[in-house]
């Protein structure tokens, strides 16, 4: 039976190295600024090449199985660390050269390209949370004093369901179960109920101030590169990371 599923829930003596968190754990309760990750291997290729991607999906499986941190919950990672971790493990995998066909505007032919993911940019949080890993925000119209966190991939995944879960030409309530994960303290007070009602009636300006607060407080990696096409047209690439991220190396 295949068990790599439990590896990064136990103490295997697996090869690994020691990745830094761009958050340095500042979010976590466990302040770990780093963690012990393993390598890919080719039981990892079952996976990644699988057309059936788990339940729990594939970035999902992979922290799980990669981790090697008995007891380490992945699902309180927050993006920057979870993009830094899939980063480390494709380039101790492939190398950091990560290649792209995409088209020219002025020519509508396609053309290849190369971004190297080790040059890709951290940028740093300007504003310090507290000691819970909580920014503070007085909210413009309402006045409101709030305390809110940066969310994890759990409630980021948690969200996506809510999504799912509505049929087409339903308005699924995304926005507002945001605000209520987001806002962990209102005006001194921790009661969810109490929240959710505010929320429920928060002035649009609010909630757009909020969410950009958010936004601002939190680590990320600048993503976009700017590549000039063939025709001397700029052209902005996202670097994604689902399963293309490693699925070009699976040709041979």
């Amino acid at each position: 039976m295949d068990r790599s599923s439990e590896y990064g829930q136990m103490d295997f003596n697996l090869p690994h190295d020691v990745v830094s968190l761009p958050s340095k754990g500042i979010f976590y309760k466990s302040k770990k600024q780093s963690l012990k990750v393993g390598f890919l291997t080719a039981t990892d290729e079952n996976l990644l090449m699988s057309q059936n991607i788990p339940k729990d999906g594939l970035v999902n499986s992979l922290l799980k199985s990669k981790i090697y941190e008995p007891g380490f919950d992945v699902s309180q990672l927050i993006n920057v660390d979870v993009q830094a971790l899939l980063i480390f493990l494709r380039n101790t995998s492939f190398g950091s050269e990560y290649n792209f066909s995409i088209l020219d505007p002025k020519t509508n032919k396609k053309f290849e390209t190369t971004i190297l993911l080790d040059e890709l940019n951290y940028t740093s949080i300007t504003k310090q949370p507290n000691e819970e890993g909580l920014f503070e925000l007085t909210l413009t119209k309402s006045k409101a004093n709030v305390k809110c966190k940066i969310l994890n991939i759990g409630e980021l995944n948690e969200l996506d369901k809510i999504q799912d879960q509505y049929p087409s030409g339903m308005v699924a309530p995304v926005i507002t179960k945001r605000l209520e994960k987001q806002i962990v303290e209102l005006n001194g007070e921790r009661d969810k109920v109490k929240i959710s009602q505010f929320v429920s009636q928060m002035p649009i300006s609010d909630s757009k101030e909020l969410r950009r607060f958010v936004l601002d407080c939190e680590p990320s990696i600048d993503l976009k590169k700017t590549i000039t096409a063939p025709s001397g047209e700029k052209v902005t690439v996202d670097v994604s990371f689902g399963a293309e991220f490693f699925r070009p190396f699976f040709s041979i």
